[in-house]
């Protein structure tokens, strides 16, 4: 039998446990936790995208979409603005709030994630983002990248 610190998994499972609990305590004020953040984060990032559109990058059901779009509309965070080209279709935009709450959390994030990784330095902590890009990839169509988190 294998000891913990040679087993992949064993370290894989424990240091997403560990990037969990840091990230949710970071995430804690934020309506839907890390799928709020996602969704807020996706928004801030270039031209407000129409729900459906959020919910397919995304890979949320629409109709749990317009649930988390709901709760970020209601706390002040994003607005669904009509679209210049179609008046029925709805674009959602960060507000001034949105955009100084994404911020904040980011930095939060960040320093959990430095809190999480604090035995490795700078280089080898650039070093273990590339290398996990690279065997991860990006996210396959439609996959919802909260839930593949959430399933470990």
């Amino acid at each position: 039998m294998s000891t913990p610190d040679g087993d992949l998994g064993w370290q894989l499972g424990t240091l997403l446990g560990r990037w969990r609990a840091a990230v949710e305590h970071a995430l804690a004020d934020v309506p839907s936790g890390p799928r709020g953040w996602h969704v807020l984060a996706a928004v801030v990032d270039g031209a407000p995208p129409t729900q459906a559109a959020l919910a397919g990058r995304l890979g949320i059901d629409r109709t749990v979409m317009t649930y988390l779009v709901d709760k970020l509309v209601g706390c002040g965070l994003v607005e669904r603005q009509p679209d210049p080209a179609d008046r029925r279709v709805r674009r959602i935009a960060p507000t001034a709030a949105g955009r100084a709450t994404h911020a904040d959390l980011a930095a939060r994030i960040a320093a959990a994630e430095d809190a999480v990784l604090a035995a490795l330095d700078p280089a080898d902590r650039s070093a273990l983002r590339l290398l996990l890009a690279r065997v991860t990839g990006a996210p396959a169509h439609g996959e919802d990248v909260c839930r593949v988190v959430g399933a470990v």
